[in-house]
């Protein structure tokens, strides 16, 4: 008896080559009827025998294409309408919008094999992709996913790419970029005046000579423009910081292949994995142990050295630093250009510090021409900016650090009561933003710190192409509770009902959602700043939570940050803060080493000044600022060049031989309050006797894991959450972890979205199921 199957599948399922699969599996068994993309993701009507259908459904779920993702599929039996073939019909544009939008994806290695062979006809061309592989966010203009509704429309297509793109057999069928020299996207070489040098190839082989030569090149990559330099001449290296108003903050590499990479670095297998995934992030890798060491400071105020790897690469790629933000070509013309240089090249976000990458050419002119001596450029357009994304490994996982290309938009998925859509429009660092479409949540790519007019024009244009994308009618938005942060301005002058959210607590709703908790939990939120229910600026924070509601139980103790902001720039006052909250103005009073070195004789008055009259000393129970003190306090770092900075050189400088804690004080008041003033003085009490930073250091981590433990079984909760910036330190969070563990604790940290703020518009939509207990 013959029936009808009608059949939805939803998730990742557009511009995977999913319908030319679903058509060569229902050719095989013989079936009748259509597949089409739809709003709702891909739609089959199928006809045949009850067996054959229901082999076509199991077949479906376990032989589907690699880089699609199922979330769900449903299917009914209804009378048969009659089809007397199957085929690929033209898809539906309108109804309800759900269905997830893929990243974009590297190069596979079929292409590449075409691109290198010289009898293809796509030999050696910059723009080859299949069903496979190659753009997707970064092109997609809106769905469903077909190509009049990408940036490759203005490409029409050769007589052989559409034989191909209609061909059910062939890898290409209806890959929507496809292309060939004959049709596609080309590629020029310009100077910086914007005169066209040349095209194609000889533009590629030219420039290879201008990197050679020590230029710089800003190409036009997948989804935004690169900064490149040879990253062995130092003095190129040197001068792009310069331009880039970069002062130490590490450039990103590429390398050829795995065995260049492995010739600076050590890499586990897991770590070639990530290189080689579809995702291919920038993944952060130790230097290699037997290359020579040297010691480096950045500060010449500071005697305490720091032993740091290095190699024939430029010492300025990641100055103090015992890692090399690594990472491997992932399109076409970035492996045309490495299999002939076969060396690194420093390949860095377009932009001037602090700004958002640039993604058009006239752009990039106007914003690049005084750092890039040349320019590669290509005529596909960018729709959207995204940044390469940045993993670390944590207890042999992956944690990533920045979200963007090969990650965004996946969405995860909530329980949500509200069927009504709501934006969460993230913090001030780090920003994402989040759209809530039914149950899944789509966080943004990376957009950056809205520091700059540029980085907040972009931010604008972030939340406003989320919802043209899926056709959202926003009913809420949600933001931070700090009054000056401009994502919270913007909320704030839309027409739309708000909630804020509590910027520590949705860190934790954000690891809880990521790790789909159940139950109670201890949730641990620790960074540098973030605005409390007091009106004061919390960052060492503890939460008593369940499936609805939450309550601050602890935090650190609160002390001064004399000059406010200033002091993030600089430990040193960080450092001054914590000694006045222990000896008070004693602490001016005769011969100080910490201060005779950190400080002139003017800035000390002027500080003692301050905090005497606690004028411009705002209050801080921050452990991103405690940590920077302490960096300060060993002569690690008295400046940062950029955030973070003394936080990590800490880390760096930590022995992990050394198992030792100092001691610790937590006291039961109407909250619990970590006392570190004990822990403070220890630390003195070390330096007086000259005990290494490295001993210090690491003794200092050790304590901050041993705290989470004993506030662990003070509160008795099995389950423990890690969130915020402080928990990319992978000294700290993989002692934690461990300490935790050891006595018996079920331990949750992040893995696909940062811990940082590029968590926080998650958490935000994920806290609006929660109610806060006082």
């Amino acid at each position: 008896m013959t029936l009808l199957a009608k059949i939805i599948i939803r998730g990742a399922v557009q511009g995977v080559g999913f319908r030319p699969f679903i058509y060569r599996l229902a050719s095989e068994l013989k079936l009748t009827g259509f597949v089409n993309n739809s709003p709702l993701g891909v739609f089959i009507e199928a006809e045949g025998t009850k067996s054959k259908l229901d082999e076509f459904i199991l077949r479906i779920e376990k032989e589907k294409p690699p880089i699609s993702v199922i979330t769900s599929l449903e299917f009914s039996f209804l009378d048969p309408r009659g089809y007397d073939k199957f085929e690929i019909v033209k898809s539906e544009s309108s109804g309800l919008k759900t269905t997830i939008i893929l990243p974009d994806i590297a190069v596979c290695q079929d292409c590449l094999a075409e691109m290198f062979d010289p009898n293809d006809r796509r030999f050696r061309y910059p723009f080859i992709n299949c069903t496979n592989c190659g753009p997707r966010f970064s092109i997609i203009e809106s769905i469903p996913y077909d190509r009049p509704n990408t940036s490759m429309k203005v490409f029409e297509m050769c007589e052989e790419c559409r034989g191909e793109y209609e061909n059910p057999l062939d890898r290409r069928f209806h890959a929507q970029p496809i292309a060939c020299t004959k049709c596609g996207p080309h590629i020029e070489l310009w100077s910086d005046s914007g005169e066209t040098i040349c095209s194609d190839e000889e533009s590629i082989m030219i420039t290879i000579e201008k990197i050679v030569a020590g230029k710089i090149i800003a190409l036009k990559g997948l989804s935004g423009f690169h900064l490149i330099v040879d990253a062995r001449n130092d003095e190129a290296v040197k001068r792009l910081r310069e331009k880039k108003h970069r002062e130490e903050k590490p450039f990103a590499l590429m390398f050829k292949d795995l065995d260049s990479i492995e010739k600076y670095c050590e890499v586990s297998a897991l770590e070639k994995r990530l290189l080689c995934s579809a995702e291919a992030p920038i993944v952060l890798l130790k230097k290699n142990q037997s290359v020579r060491f040297q010691n480096r400071n950045t500060d010449p105020s500071l005697n305490s050295a720091l032993r740091i790897p290095h190699s024939a690469l430029s010492n300025d790629i990641a100055p103090n630093n015992p890692y090399l933000g690594a990472m491997l070509p992932y399109t076409p013309l970035h492996h045309l250009l490495m299999c002939e240089l076969n060396f690194p090249i420093v390949a860095t976000s377009g932009n001037l510090s602090e700004e958002p990458m640039c993604t058009d050419e006239l752009e990039a002119l106007t914003r690049l021409r005084g750092i890039a001596d040349y320019f590669l450029l290509h005529n596909r357009p960018i729709v959207r900016h995204t940044d390469d994304s940045i993993v670390r490994i944590i207890d042999g996982r992956e944690m990533v650090l920045r979200r963007a290309r090969g990650y965004a938009p996946l969405p995860i998925q909530v329980n949500s009561s509200d069927a009504k859509d709501v934006l969460a429009v993230g913090g001030h660092l780090k920003n994402s933003v989040a759209l809530k479409v039914g149950n899944n949540v789509f966080v943004s790519q990376h957009i950056g710190d809205l520091s700059t007019n540029e980085s907040y024009s972009t931010f604008q244009k972030v939340v406003q192409d989320f919802q043209n994308l899926y056709e959202s009618k926003v009913s809420k938005l949600v933001c931070d509770l700090h009054p000056e942060y401009l994502s919270t301005k913007f909320a704030k002058e839309q027409n739309i009902k708000i909630e804020e959210v509590q910027h520590h607590f949705a860190h934790i709703a954000s690891c809880r959602a990521e790790n789909l908790i159940e139950g109670k939990a201890l949730g641990v939120s620790w960074d540098g700043t973030g605005f409390g229910f007091d009106n004061t600026i919390w960052g060492g924070e503890f939460y008593s939570t369940d499936d609805s509601s939450y309550k601050h139980i602890g935090q650190f103790r609160k002390f001064r940050l004399p000059g406010g902001e200033t002091a993030i720039k600089e430990p040193r006052r960080s450092a001054l803060g914590l000694l006045y909250e222990i000896y008070k103005d004693e602490i001016f009073s005769g011969s100080n080493e910490f201060l005779n070195s950190g400080f002139t004789k003017v800035e000390l008055k002027i500080l003692r000044e301050m905090l005497g009259k606690n004028f411009n000393c705002p209050q801080t129970s921050s452990a991103g600022r405690l940590f920077d003190a302490v960096s300060s306090l060993v002569g690690i770092a008295h400046r940062s060049h950029y955030e973070g900075q003394a936080a990590m050189m800490l880390e760096f400088n930590a022995d992990p031989s050394i198992i030792d804690t100092y001691p610790i004080e937590l006291k039961e008041e109407k909250i619990f309050i970590f006392d570190w003033r004990v822990l403070i003085e220890a630390i003195l009490n070390d330096l007086n006797k000259e005990i290494v930073s490295e001993i210090i250091s690491a003794k200092f981590h050790n304590s901050l894991a041993e705290l989470i433990v004993q506030f662990a079984k003070q509160i008795g909760e099995e389950k423990i959450v890690l969130s915020g910036g402080c928990f990319q330190n992978a000294f700290l969070l993989e002692r934690t972890i461990k300490k935790l563990r050891e006595n018996n604790f079920k331990v949750y940290w992040h893995q696909r979205i940062p811990p940082n703020d590029g968590g926080i518009s998650l958490g935000q939509i994920a806290a609006l199921n929660y109610t806060r207990i006082y």
